[in-house]
């Protein structure tokens, strides 16, 4: 009985211990693991298991052992942060896989991924063909980023043209159908506010389980009640601009894409279509 008491109390000191050393380590160490990362993980478990179950040893020399392992990893940590060269040496550098629709095999090799891996990397990051890659880059880490080549890639605001106001944080105003006063005035927004934008929807607030403003002073409602849930739409006036540009720079690409004479034509004419009425349309939507 003594023994088996000793053990919980053995456990209970190892977990405290674990877990304010793990914080103060920081948030690297619970995120993507380097190879020293994972290496750490496995000692400081390791040990922390030592402490709980040994009990024919000194505990306090396991939690001596567990201090001086993480006090190593937080100088090795520093070293990193202050010196590039033991940076790449402990966690290595990125390596190029593919390059301008190109395996590089020598890369491929040095680490150690098959074809089949790559391949199945590659559609994870919505890439089924080699050809649409413009840069693979494996990280030290392990993960595998791709970049696809710039016709593939989707359009956004700044290739439309379209100048959108910098986004701020949402903040959220209800939780668990409470009001949270202070990122409500963070906003510059006040109660009746707030009373004003739920009754527009037709709810109080303490159906409310989560209520978050935007930047644009918008709020989204999520009621405990999920069969009568509202959500935020994006501004019609914004949705219709950005429909109307993509749709003036796919005619655009079709024009240049296609060899036929006469649909280049076609294509040239919708296209001076579109870029005649499509400010005017702009221009009556913000109205």
């Amino acid at each position: 009985m003594l023994e088996g008491f000793e053990i919980a109390i053995r456990t209970l000191v190892s977990v405290v211990v674990l877990f304010f050393l793990t914080k103060l380590l920081g948030k690297r160490q619970v995120s993507q693991l380097s190879l020293f990362e994972y290496i750490t993980g496995i000692t400081i478990g390791s040990i922390a298991a030592y402490i709980s179950l040994d009990a024919e040893a000194k505990w306090y020399l396991g939690i001596i052992s567990l201090v001086v392992w993480v006090a190593f990893s937080l100088g090795i940590e520093y070293l990193q942060i202050k010196t590039k060269k033991l940076r790449d040496f402990i966690d290595s550098k990125s390596t190029v896989l593919i390059k301008g629709g190109r395996i590089l095999e020598k890369n491929l090799h040095k680490e150690r991924i098959t074809s089949d891996e790559l391949m199945q990397q590659l559609r994870k990051n919505n890439a089924f063909r080699v050809a649409d890659v413009e840069f693979a880059v494996m990280e030290p880490s392990g993960e595998i980023n791709v970049l696809l080549k710039k016709e593939l890639q989707p359009l956004t605001a700044k290739d439309l043209g379209i100048v959108l106001p910098n986004e701020k944080e949402p903040q959220i105003v209800i939780m668990d159908g409470k009001l949270l006063p202070e990122p409500l005035r963070g906003l510059g927004l006040d109660l009746n506010w707030l009373h004003h934008e739920l009754e527009k929807v037709g709810y109080k607030m303490e159906e409310v389980f989560l209520g978050q403003v935007d930047s644009n002073k918008q709020l989204y409602v999520d009621l405990y009640d999920d069969q009568r849930s509202v959500g935020m739409q994006q501004q019609p006036n914004v949705q219709l601009t950005m429909l109307l540009k993509q749709c003036e720079a796919e005619v655009r690409k079709l024009t240049g894409k296609n060899e036929d004479v006469q649909l280049q034509q076609l294509y040239e004419r919708f296209r001076a279509d579109l870029e005649r009425v499509v400010p005017d349309i702009t221009t009556l939507a913000k109205k």
